[in-house]
């Protein structure tokens, strides 16, 4: 038993150090800079400190606008949201979106899918004046089908009236 306990232990050190950075001490492995895995700003590729990454579009920019109740009006701070995707979009040409159009509960199933759809589409619209091609946004509506808060309250109800701005990776060719 023992020697299994051994040959585990030293399969476990071996299996952990293939794992390793080799770069971990800034030997450079991309040649002379030393900047292997930065992104285009110097933040970590992909991580929320990228402002070339997704990552950072959803946490940082933020990649969803509330509405008011029974509107599809646009409120100043999810213009200000807006803008900050319009400058993440044209900044980042590789990237599509699907602008997803959300209700709360109340409503019927069919009036809640066309307000959902009133919703994307006034996210799209004001991309699209803001200079995103609009061959890279699309529209979706879930009406009140994805609730992301469960409650017969405002404060859950408020959270559900969003349209959501999901990004995917495609080369487009101008």
């Amino acid at each position: 038993m023992t020697f299994f306990k051994k040959a585990a232990v030293l399969l476990l050190v071996l299996a952990t150090a293939a794992c390793t950075n080799p770069d971990r001490f800034g030997g450079g492995g991309n040649g002379a800079t030393g900047d292997a895995g930065l992104g285009a700003n110097g933040g970590l590729a992909g991580s929320a400190s990228d402002p070339t990454s997704p990552v950072y579009f959803n946490q940082t920019i933020g990649d969803r606008v509330l509405f008011a109740v029974d509107t599809s009006t646009l409120t100043p701070e999810g213009q200000s949201i807006l803008n900050g995707q319009a400058q993440w979009l044209l900044t980042n040409a590789d990237y599509r979106a699907v602008i997803e159009g959300h209700a709360d509960e109340q409503g019927t199933r069919e009036y809640n899918l066309a307000l959902g759809f009133r919703r994307a589409n006034a996210v799209r619209e004001y991309l699209v004046s803001r200079g995103v091609p609009s061959a890279r946004l699309e529209v979706t509506s879930y009406g009140k089908e994805r609730p992301i808060e469960i409650c017969s309250q405002e404060s859950c109800y408020a959270q559900n009236r969003r349209a959501v701005t999901v990004l995917s990776f495609s080369a487009i060719s101008s």
